[in-house]
């Protein structure tokens, strides 16, 4: 099992910044490729971000490429999305994921933190 728990998530004006964070416990998710995925009021679950397992490889929406930098300590077993340029459409409650396989479905999620983005 893993435990996936969110930091960093809070209120920005339009235009700033935020990192969030995501610690794992459990299992160390070295071998792990993580994501970031967010959920607006009222819309479903979409994509943001992911990594895979060395950090070699990162996909981004293309809602956020450019402003977005999704990164990864396996040291520290800690996954991290630094959010640049926020706008009003980045107001979502955002997951951090983990999946044992390189591409296919996630297989463990953090309980989400609020990001909002007041213009």
């Amino acid at each position: 099992q893993v435990q996936l728990v969110e930091f960093g998530g809070g209120l920005v004006q339009a235009g700033g910044s935020l990192r969030l964070s995501c610690a794992a416990s459990g299992r160390i998710i070295s071998s792990y490729r993580m994501g970031w995925l967010r959920q607006a009021p009222g819309k479903e679950r979409e994509f943001v971000a992911s990594i895979s397992w060395s950090g070699g490889s990162t996909n981004y929406a293309d809602s956020v490429k450019g402003r977005f930098t999704i990164s990864r300590d396996n040291a520290k077993n800690t996954v991290y999305l630094q959010m640049n340029s926020l706008k009003s459409a980045d107001t979502a409650v955002y997951y951090c994921a983990a999946a044992r396989a390189p591409s296919g479905p996630y297989d463990y999620w953090g309980q989400g933190t609020q990001v909002t983005v007041s213009s």
